[in-house]
């Protein structure tokens, strides 16, 4: 630009000069070529710069393009890297699947091999060991085998002492439910134990006809499948069917049994319908007949108009009415109503007023034959002697005094008399010679003495009967009355006081025997709090009705004797018009002619056996000696007799203990057992009863071989449950069982429920402690795999026992070990299981696996020497010893796991002629292994551990490995610490140990934590965590801890909570909130640690 200017101006120095103007016009020339030039120049720049800032716009764009196109490129580039990942994560988790599909498969196939093993054929260890337990494999084929070899049989000419039980005998066509697995568990762990302990063990299994439960449902099915009754058929048809019933579910109890474990001598399996039982109980009814001490008698009986049979008192429950109150009755579709007092009047026979009397039971009135007072009473004295008229029936009543029945002071101090339905005024009856007078058909509907209320069910006559009081003028009103209702704890139904002519057991003398034998000492009743129960009503015994109004079961031995010409004044049988000194007893139809001709020396007779059946506790009572031959003088009956156990629930102490105590003195002389062990009740994790409309009662093998929450909800319909109650259990199901029960075998679920149970009145049984413990078997498993790995090929287990050489830690364990076996002897010989299971854990847990496998490791990678070898020698037979042993120990309680690793064990000399498990001896007490010395000094050694640990859980310490410092002014405590170096720093995953006796030896940047007064843990911590970061962390944990406290004070707080909300629910948060405050506690305390090292 300034050479084009220059340019100008000489340009115009030569104009002017070739032109040869004036000044001015020279001037004036100039500025205008400068003003052309300007606007031109301008003209240029504005040019240049509209070309720039295209130019620069033009760039922008395509750095703008340039820039899309990178970021398209980088986004195209992430995706495909994310889609790599993606694609990499599917592969990687589609091969685990195809991997756990493969392993699923290989351990199925494994399964059906063992399951195809012939029956009474070892089971094959040819197949190298899985890496995880599964039960079913493991289960498989053992029990056959046990059961093939004879195991469980015993030998009554065996000269070992003896160790006798009989099952409590379950419903034959019954399901086992959890009480059942408790029951099987003790006794298969006492049988066991036993048994390895050098005793001739005899475990009697049998099975009871169960009477009413059994013919109940074969009635139903009738019912239900042909629309016919047992009547239609007849009584020999209908056993028939009940017999082919039997044939058809019988048995499925003892398959599981042996599902469990159950270590029976199946050999000796008695039925209580067999011949030989029903031979015995035809000699047991005769002979106390033959005594007097079975009599038939016309007397009030516990009917059940639902079961259509007498029960006893003992199947009697009672529940407290605390007033007007609306119960659901069988048979009733609508409500019944219970807990009112009814007044109504009686008017005087000669007009001359009334007397008015109440009752809770205002359909009984048809049936009263008096009216009582008390002699003292002033306000009735004119009216003794006098009578009162029926309103329905017009019968006249007397007016009786008695001062034994009437309370002067309650209500109008007058009662009503209805002998035939109360057990009071049937006393008053007999002492005043009233009329018995029965208004109730065995069905409970209104008979031919109810008059125009004939026909009605028993609970509609109570409406119908105050209508009719009502408008004869006779109703006085009715108000609120506390009582106590008795149920049938079968049929659930009303118990009605009926009259009857029954077959009774005069207990009384036999019942003061039984208590003699407890208070001398003879019987002993473990948990001891039951003899008092024992106690209370053994002396207050009332007598037996042992008549049952059923055709299943055992027929009475006894014949109605008919003499000929005196038909229509004998009266027919099981009426109250029968003659009860008509009746004779037989084990054959032959003895009883016998006895009726001496009875009735010269007439002629015909004998007609009585149609009921006994009570099924009558023959259950007869099950320790019935099932050895009695009464036949047999082997058995000489070499099992007395029984040495009676083990069973403390619910039937008096149903069925009690009966065999009475019933075995009687009979034989002799106390049935010397020991009666009573375990506690199962129930729920929330305390709960079993009940099927909870949704709560579990089948053992659902437990044992895993089910899903839609195959439980399918249980449900299954039973006799209304759509009201199967949709409550539905929901506790799902409450309880989300995602189902899991597998989790047959071994674990004993161990959990031999773990519960520590002589308390319950279990609360919580699902998830037997998955627990189906993951502890897992650890044994993974015990003797790191053995088999560990012990090599080529090991030979010790012959002699010789460890004085051994490292610390070896002998720790073997003292350990035999801890264990003396508390886990104890524990058995004293009933106390939950000691035992306890024992054994820990020992297997906490000290076997725990401490000595993770010891073991550092002395097995050391490089040989003649020092370290010996070591690695000494180190391998102590864990064979520990394992062998510690198997042992654990086989009565975990009988299929601990026989699977038994066997894949090296043997000894010892246990080489030993085939099974179920016959090695129980391990004794060994005090040559007993060292005090050791386990002190891995007191000490614990000691410092749980303190290094305690730090690290408070720092967040997990892989980290610091340096740990010892601070102790004991001077044997740090020689411990030092010679036993490695044992702290393999069990507190610390680099190092230093033992220092002065503070100032020790570098800053430690946490230290007290030991105890004379020793202290650090660990250098610097350099190993960032406090800032640690501390975000836990502040973090605190806040996300308090929004779940704030959650639940704010369920705490709402309205209604207390009330809408389940107690075991309330329980169950109020615990949650006292671990999670716990739980905050903890972390603040370890924020505050973490902050001083900021």
């Amino acid at each position: 630009m300034a050479e084009e200017t220059e340019e100008m101006r000489r340009e115009m120095e030569r104009m002017e000069t070739k032109e040869g103007g004036t000044a001015a016009g020279r001037v004036d020339g100039c500025e205008a070529v400068r003003t052309e030039v300007a606007a031109q120049a301008e003209d240029e720049e504005k040019e240049k710069k509209k070309m720039m800032k295209k130019a620069a716009k033009e760039a922008k764009k395509l750095a703008a393009i340039a820039k899309k196109k990178a970021k398209e490129e980088e986004l195209k580039s992430n995706v495909g890297k994310d889609n790599a990942k993606k694609q990499a994560a599917k592969e990687a988790a589609e091969r685990k699947k195809a991997e756990k599909e493969a392993e699923a498969k290989e351990i199925q196939r494994l399964i059906e091999i063992a399951k195809a093993t012939p029956k009474g054929v070892k089971k094959s260890m040819s197949e190298k060991m899985e890496k995880g337990y599964h039960p079913q494999l493991v289960e498989a084929a053992w029990y056959d085998w046990w059961e093939g070899c004879g195991y469980f049989q015993a030998e009554p000419a065996s000269d070992k002492p003896k160790f006798v039980m009989v099952i409590p005998p379950p419903n034959v066509t019954g399901t086992l439910h959890l009480g059942h697995a408790l029951t099987d568990s003790i006794q298969d762990a006492l049988a066991r134990w036993k048994r390895m302990s050098g005793y001739e063990v005899l475990w009697l299994p049998g099975t009871d006809h169960a009477g009413i439960a059994t013919q109940t449902v074969v009635e139903k099915k009738l019912a239900r499948e042909q629309q016919i009754s047992r009547h239609d058929i007849g009584r020999e048809n209908f056993l028939k069917e009940v017999y082919k019933y039997v044939d058809d579910y019988g048995g499925r109890i003892c398959r599981q049994m042996r599902r469990l474990g159950c270590s029976l001598d199946w050999s000796r399996e008695r039925f209580t319908m067999d011949k030989q039982l029903s031979t015995a109980v035809g000699e047991a009814f005769v002979r106390l007949h033959s005594e007097g001490l079975i009599y038939r008698e016309n007397r009030l009986v516990n009917w059940d108009c639902t079961l259509k049979t007498a029960i006893s008192d003992i199947e009697v429950d009672y529940i407290d009415i605390p007033g007007r109150t609306m119960l659901k009755v069988p048979g009733y579709s609508e409500p019944v109503e219970f807990g009112c007092l009814t007044s109504f009047a009686y008017q005087i026979e000669d007009g001359n007023g009334e007397i008015v009397v109440a009752t809770t039971r205002i359909e009984t009135m048809l049936g009263d034959t008096a009216v009582a007072v008390h002699p003292e009473d002033e306000r009735y004295a004119q009216l003794h002697g006098k009578f009162v008229i029926h309103p329905f029936s017009g019968r006249r009543l007397p007016i009786i005094t008695d001062a034994i029945l009437v309370d002067m002071s309650f209500g109008t101090g007058a009662v009503k008399i209805t002998p035939a339905h109360d057990p009071n005024d049937f006393a008053t009856g007999k002492r005043h010679g009233l009329e018995f007078i029965n208004v109730f058909t065995d069905e409970g509907v209104i008979n031919e003495h109810g008059g125009m209320f004939e026909g009605q069910k028993r609970f509609e006559t109570r409406l119908t009967v105050v209508e009719a009081l009502k408008e004869k003028g006779l109703y006085r009103g009715m108000q609120d009355n506390p009582m106590r209702l008795g149920l049938c704890s079968r049929s659930k139904d009303v118990i009605e006081p009926m009259l009857k002519p029954q077959w009774w057991v005069n207990c009384t003398d036999m019942a003061a025997e039984a208590c003699k034998a407890v208070r001398d000492g003879d019987l002993k009743i473990i948990p001891r709090e039951f003899e008092a129960t024992w106690f209370r009503w053994l002396e207050n015994i009332r007598d037996w009705c042992i008549s049952r109004q059923l055709w299943w079961g055992h027929r009475i031995p006894a014949y109605y004797v008919i003499l000929d010409g005196e038909e229509s004044k004998a009266g027919k049988p099981g009426t109250t018009a029968e003659l009860v000194d008509h009746w004779v007893s037989g084990r054959t139809q032959e003895e009883a002619e016998a006895k009726a001709k001496e009875l009735f020396p010269g007439r002629s007779f015909r004998l007609e056996q009585d149609e009921d059946v006994l009570d099924t506790w009558f023959s259950s009572g007869l099950f320790p000696f019935s099932t050895l031959g009695w009464p036949t003088a047999t082997k058995d009956m000489d070499a099992f007799y007395p029984n040495t156990l009676l083990e069973t629930g403390h619910d039937i102490l008096f149903f069925w203990v009690a009966r065999m105590v009475m019933m075995g003195m009687k009979l034989t002389g002799k106390i049935p057992f010397s020991t009666v062990y009573l375990h506690s009740m199962v129930r729920d994790a929330h305390g709960r009863k079993m009940s099927k409309s909870l949704g709560n009662v579990i089948d053992p093998v659902q437990v044992i071989e895993g089910i899903t929450l839609d195959e439980l909800h399918a249980t449900l319909h299954t039973g006799n449950l209304d759509p009201k109650e199967i949709a409550r259990a539905t929901e506790g199901q799902k409450a309880d069982f989300p995602n189902g029960i899991p597998e989790c075998g047959t071994d674990a679920l004993r161990m959990t429920l031999l773990a519960y149970t520590s002589q308390a009145r319950d279990v609360n049984l919580d699902i998830n402690r037997v998955v627990a413990y189906r993951h502890w078997c897992n650890k044994l498993w993974n015990a003797i795999r790191f053995a088999m790995i560990n012990l090599g090929d080529n090991f030979e287990p010790p012959s002699l026992l010789d460890f004085s050489q051994a490292p610390m830690e070896c002998r720790w364990i073997l003292s350990r070990l035999n801890a264990a076996t003396m508390q886990v002897s104890k524990a058995l010989s004293d009933y106390a299981f939950s000691d035992a299971t306890t024992a054994l854990y820990n020992f297997w847990q906490y000290e076997l696996c725990d401490v000595f496998i993770e010891l073991m490791k550092p002395t097995l990678a050391r490089e040989d020497s003649e020092e370290s070898s010996l070591q690695k020698r000494l180190t391998r037979e102590t864990l064979w010893c520990c394992l062998e042993n510690g198997l042992r120990l654990l086989h009565p309680f975990m009988p299929y796991v601990t026989e699977e690793l038994w066997q894949r064990l090296p043997k000894s000399d010892a246990t080489s002629r030993l085939d099974s498990l179920v016959i090695a001896p129980f391990p004794q007490e060994n005090t040559s292994l007993q060292d005090e010395v050791a386990e002190e000094e891995m007191r000490i050694l614990d000691a410092v551990v749980r303190v290094a640990r305690s730090i690290r859980s408070n720092y967040g310490l997990t892989k980290q490995r610091p340096s740990l410092y010892l601070l102790s002014r004991a001077e044997r405590v740090g020689e411990i610490v030092s010679r036993n170096s490695t044992v702290i720093t393999t069990l507190s995953s610390s680099s190092e140990v230093v033992v220092v006796d002065d503070a100032s030896k020790i570098p800053s940047g430690c946490a230290v934590e007290i030991v105890n007064e004379s020793s202290s843990v650090y660990l250098l911590l610097t350099g190993v965590i960032n406090p800032a970061e640690e501390c975000a962390k836990m502040e973090k944990k605190i806040n996300a801890i308090q929004e779940q406290v704030s959650a639940l004070q704010g369920k705490f707080a709402a309205p209604g909570y207390e009330a809408k909300v389940p107690e075991w629910l309330q329980k169950e948060n109020q615990e949650k909130l006292q671990r999670l405050v716990a739980e905050q506690e903890s972390a603040k305390i370890a924020l505050a640690e973490i902050q001083k090292l900021v």
